[in-house]
């Protein structure tokens, strides 16, 4: 029943974190069950930044969750330097997947994960909290795979350890959708 429920809901917030388009995707009929898990991340714990080093990428970090609506929330398309962290699952250092979202780029600019196909096992990504205390991930591989093909309960199904994934478009653009083909995604695990 859990792996449905995150299949449902996470193919929805995917679809709609990674789209190119500035008009909002409808998702209104995809909304998680009342007894989806939610994280309560310490407020002095929360995410507050990532840094890429490798590839000089770094922003703030915003809670992403879901509208009122039931639709997901995605960093915002005229702020494509911004990403944002997933608040319903673990929060960084914690057990589980840590997932942030960025966009490649948008109509105007490259986006906040524009240059993430170029990290390499090993690159650190490291991730500073409210309190001041930083966690450091290191890069374990890549994959890119179509976004009707999106690998759910690896991304966001239960792990042993802390981990993390990075999530952005990749492939071609479609014109006529308004949105990237694919989707890049990075994971890695807490050093």
């Amino acid at each position: 029943m859990r792996t449905a429920i995150l299949l449902l809901w996470s193919a929805v917030l995917l679809a709609v974190a990674v789209a190119a388009d500035p008009q909002p995707v409808d998702a209104r009929s995809a909304r998680p069950p009342a007894a989806a898990p939610a994280a309560a991340v310490p407020g002095d714990l929360r995410p507050r930044a990532i840094d890429l080093p490798s590839i000089d990428a770094e922003s703030s970090l915003i809670p992403l969750g879901l509208n009122p609506d039931g639709s997901a929330e995605v960093p915002p398309i005229d702020q494509p330097g911004q990403a944002g962290w997933f608040r319903l699952g673990p929060g960084a250092g914690e057990v589980g997947p840590f997932v942030v979202l960025g966009h490649v780029d948008s109509y105007r600019e490259a986006g906040v994960f524009h240059r993430l196909r170029d990290l390499r096992p090993g690159d650190p990504v490291e991730v500073e909290r409210a309190d001041g205390s930083r966690v450091t991930y290191v890069v374990d591989r890549m994959q890119t795979v179509a976004k009707d093909r999106f690998p759910t309960e690896a991304v966001y199904g239960d792990v042993a350890r802390p981990e993390i994934r990075l999530i952005t478009c990749g492939g071609a653009f479609d014109e006529s959708r308004r949105s990237y083909e694919d989707n890049l995604i990075v994971y890695g695990h807490l050093r």
